[in-house]
């Protein structure tokens, strides 16, 4: 049964391709907002990490995920109607361009996000050496497909007044759509970049003076009362299930079942070597019976007591130096480890869970728990979405699952010192970690390359969870 839900004014930032300025812009409007006094609930489509850091940071909350590959349809609604009432605005960056998919269908882009959710788009445009066919390229895309509204459009990088008046002239002429804003091209220290994108936040020491520095930007040169008026044009209802999935109501009814023996443990290595998490994972965690323990090798030299370990992606080579000199805490992890400790690992924590790292400065110790060593490349070794099937027993996974995730990342396996048996996943789109295969196991541990997202596979949190109740268990017992 469908029911319909108020949801406050929202708008989708998109672009013509990657690149094109729209976190800049998106994290400016948002900052800009909150300034006025606006609460506002950030939200990226697209497997994304980075750019959802610097929104959250611009909002002063969690930006959440609304990835329509990662995320079934029905739950992508939930969630958004769920979590955009917690504000009295919503702002979604899009991801790459407004139409780019991953089937010539269009399902997994933006666009298709913003048909679900009625939502009207501003679109980004990178002005560099353009004029008058820029006019044409906003028609293309406003004629592409008609039931997306595109209902304003911000000049990017534009070289002087005389350029932006002839690009918002033919804009008016042939599109009839407004131009809400020209940005001339901003001072890359505000926002330095690396790999996919903007560097994470935790790593700029400057991060709250860009925001501010985007919150300027935005006020001087968008049309913030225009965008608020077309925000609101969308402040419509949108249907759902009567009931929709949120992590309070699933926390409410573990909580009769786990008042006796107290909610397990699980302990989340977060700091900036490893800071890629969505919330909706942690949040899943809680939800699934769990109290979370955030704890960090950078900070401290013993692992607090915890009965799971969850460690998430980031940047761990460029802490590999800290993380090497840790010895204890590498040490006390392996023992934990081999004691059957239940762990879960994804891209940085495969890699802290392996051997080494060997980098142009050295050969770095890890924690021990794998045996893989690992190198650096220049380029991507694995990058985009990824499928996978499970077809090895393993602790937090049901054998015939299909399920899905992304990866991206630069390190690359130089020894592996396991077999195929070793790998619960069969790889049906990605690189995986070798032989068509990933999520490499040992006793209780389970690492992968593949990100995934706890919406589109519940099972993972309730697996976590379950492995932690049977520690916690064969511990006291």
């Amino acid at each position: 049964m469908l029911q319909k839900h108020p949801v406050p004014p929202r708008i989708v930032i998109s672009g013509l391709r990657g690149g094109s300025g729209k976190t800049i812009l998106s994290v400016g409007i948002i900052a800009a907002w909150r300034k006025q006094g606006k609460h506002v609930t950030p939200f990226k489509k697209g497997p994304d990490y980075i750019d959802a850091g610097w929104l959250a940071l611009a909002a002063g909350r969690p930006c959440y995920n609304l990835d329509t590959f990662l995320i079934p349809q029905n739950h992508i609604i939930e969630h958004f109607i769920s979590r955009a009432a917690m504000g009295n605005m919503a702002v979604i960056e899009g991801n790459r361009g407004l139409y780019d998919s991953i089937d010539p269908e269009g399902t997994t882009s933006t666009a298709e996000l913003a048909k679900l959710l009625k939502m009207p788009v501003i679109l980004s445009v990178d002005a560099t050496k353009i004029t008058r066919t820029m006019a044409a390229v906003v028609a293309g895309c406003e004629q592409f497909d008609p039931e997306v509204h595109i209902r304003g459009v911000v000049l990017n990088r534009v070289a002087g007044t005389r350029h932006e008046s002839i690009l918002r002239r033919s804009i008016d002429a042939h599109c009839g759509i407004p131009v809400v804003g020209a940005v001339p091209k901003l001072k890359s220290e505000d926002f330095p970049e690396r790999h996919m994108g903007l560097v994470p936040t935790p790593e700029h020491d400057w991060a709250k003076d860009s925001v501010n520095a985007a919150a300027e930007m935005a006020a001087k040169y968008l049309d913030m009362t225009t965008l608020a008026s077309v925000a609101s044009e969308s402040a419509l209802t949108l249907e759902a299930t009567t009931d929709p999935v949120t992590p309070e109501g699933r926390e409410a009814r573990h909580t009769a079942t786990d008042s006796a023996a107290g909610r397990p443990r699980v302990g989340v290595i977060r700091d900036s070597a490893f800071q890629f998490y969505y919330p909706e994972n942690i949040d899943a965690l809680t939800a699934a019976g769990a109290d979370i323990v955030f704890f960090s090798p950078l900070e401290q030299n013993t692992v607090p007591t915890v009965d799971a370990i969850y460690i998430g992606g980031g940047f761990p080579e460029t802490h590999a130096a800290a993380l090497a000199e840790n010895r204890r805490f590498r040490r006390e992890l392996k023992q934990l480890a081999d004691k059957g400790l239940p762990i879960y690992g994804e891209c940085g924590g495969l890699m802290y869970l392996g051997e080494e790292l060997v980098l142009d400065a050295g050969r770095f110790p890890m924690a021990g728990v794998l045996p893989i060593v690992y190198g650096f490349s220049r380029r991507p070794q694995g990058h985009g979405y990824t499928i996978f099937t499970v077809d090895r027993p393993n602790p937090f996974y049901d054998v015939g699952s299909r399920l899905t995730g992304h990866e991206f990342h630069y390190s690359t396996v130089l020894e592996f010192r396991g077999d195929d048996h070793d790998m619960a996943f069969a790889m049906e789109r990605g690189s995986g970690l070798v032989n068509g295969r990933d999520g490499v196991m040992s006793k209780n541990v389970l690492a992968t390359y593949s990100h995934i997202h706890a919406l589109g596979t519940p099972q993972w949190a309730d697996g976590i969870v379950r492995q932690a109740k049977q520690h916690r268990d064969r511990r006291s017992g």
